[in-house]
């Protein structure tokens, strides 16, 4: 099993194959890998053990950022994340970035956010629409409509207890007047946005 792999100067963690979105341009949709990996799709979920003895084949020191990000949305194991992070952390102050739905206080039933202050550096959420009519059309959320106001409030709670939001959209699933609307909504909660370009 891939349990950890790399991207330039990153670490990816891949802890599981659950997600509660099914988006319609993600890569999951294409096949089991990801920038040329190995094949991402977990066999079993790994244990916070099995993922931290992976790490060790890493020299930690000679990468920029740890990154949560999976062939799953990484927050449907956030103890197991926690653990992880915390273990890291421990070793080296590498930046430690988590890619994100933003459901992670609807999967968890409680508020994640300060679970990981003080682990988590760098808090990337998918917010992709500018609405949630658009977003359950194209992310078809098992959470329904309640999916997106659950995730902007998962990015205002995530503001003041990681160093930095950045809501992110795919540039070409979007009208030029909706990434706009995308920047004020971040913007006014004091998060970034990132347009990604499409892969």
């Amino acid at each position: 099993m891939t349990l950890t792999y790399t991207v330039g100067k990153g670490i990816y963690v891949n802890l599981t194959n659950r997600c509660s979105n099914a988006c319609d341009f993600c890569i999951r949709q294409y096949g089991p890998t990801v920038y040329g990996s190995d094949n991402l799709w977990l066999e079993r979920e790994p244990t916070a053990a099995e993922v931290i003895a992976d790490l060790d084949k890493y020299d930690l020191s000679q990468y920029e950022e740890l990154v949560f990000c999976g062939y799953g949305e990484p927050t449907e194991r956030i103890d197991v994340l926690v653990e992880v992070a915390r273990a890291v952390k421990a070793r080296r102050d590498i930046p430690i970035r988590i890619n994100t739905n933003g459901h992670g206080n609807l999967i968890n039933g409680r508020d994640i956010t300060s679970e990981v202050e003080g682990l988590v550096d760098i808090m990337s959420i998918s917010l992709n629409t500018a609405n949630a009519e658009d977003y359950v059309r194209i992310c078809h959320p098992e959470f329904g409509a309640a999916a997106y106001e659950g995730l902007l409030e998962f990015a205002r709670l995530s503001v003041p207890r990681v160093k930095r939001v950045v809501l992110s959209v795919v540039e070409t699933t979007l009208p030029d007047s909706d990434i706009d609307k995308c920047r004020a909504m971040a913007e006014a909660m004091g998060a970034e946005l990132r347009v990604r370009p499409f892969e």
